[in-house]
């Protein structure tokens, strides 16, 4: 099972550090799926969230205004789930990566991108998770504690994911030019 996660210190560094990654996956030619996050700062304490559908778009705003004052996830489920679809259907047209934003609630609780991601690992695609210290317990239960650890670093993750290309379909650099 080719399944590795990473976790960057800061508010949203992952999110950030997914979306460059996923920028220089597809310059080196990798054929990327899934998705990747960028937030919007709308107010002191809120921003807007909009993940890109990889590797071209669309861009879908996952988060909904609850108020002001609303407390609750903002997460807006219906918006997931589209995303979800829109990632499957890219996944069955072929991909050497997905990655994936958050390994969030809804993939805690059975739902989101867990489908996607047992789908990949099906067809022996590796897959990259953005991980918060909130779910990984969840995490590594879904992965039976299959996944690799990886710094938010792109060389490291390059590196892990060219030592996979003898047993997968992931494009070796020579491959890519």
């Amino acid at each position: 099972m080719n399944i590795a996660f990473t976790m960057a210190p800061g508010r949203g560094d992952t999110d950030l550090f997914l979306y460059a990654l996923a920028q220089d996956l597809a310059a080196r030619g990798y054929r990327t799926c899934g998705t990747v996050q960028k937030n919007t700062a709308c107010d002191d304490r809120r921003c807007d969230m909009d993940i890109k559908i990889l590797p071209d778009g669309p861009v879908l705003r996952i988060s909904q205004s609850l108020g002001r004052d609303a407390r609750g996830c903002r997460l807006d489920p219906s918006a997931l789930e589209t995303a979800v679809g829109l990632a499957a259907a890219r996944l069955g047209e072929g991909a050497d990566v997905l990655i994936v934003n958050k390994f969030g609630k809804h993939e805690v609780d059975g739902r989101g991108f867990r489908g996607v991601i047992a789908e990949a690992l099906a067809m022996d695609i590796p897959v990259i998770v953005g991980l918060n210290s909130m779910n990984a317990e969840a995490f590594h239960t879904f992965t039976g504690g299959c996944a690799v650890q990886l710094k938010p670093d792109r060389k490291d993750i390059l590196a892990w994911l060219e030592g996979l290309g003898s047993g997968s379909d992931v494009p070796q650099a020579a491959e890519r030019g």
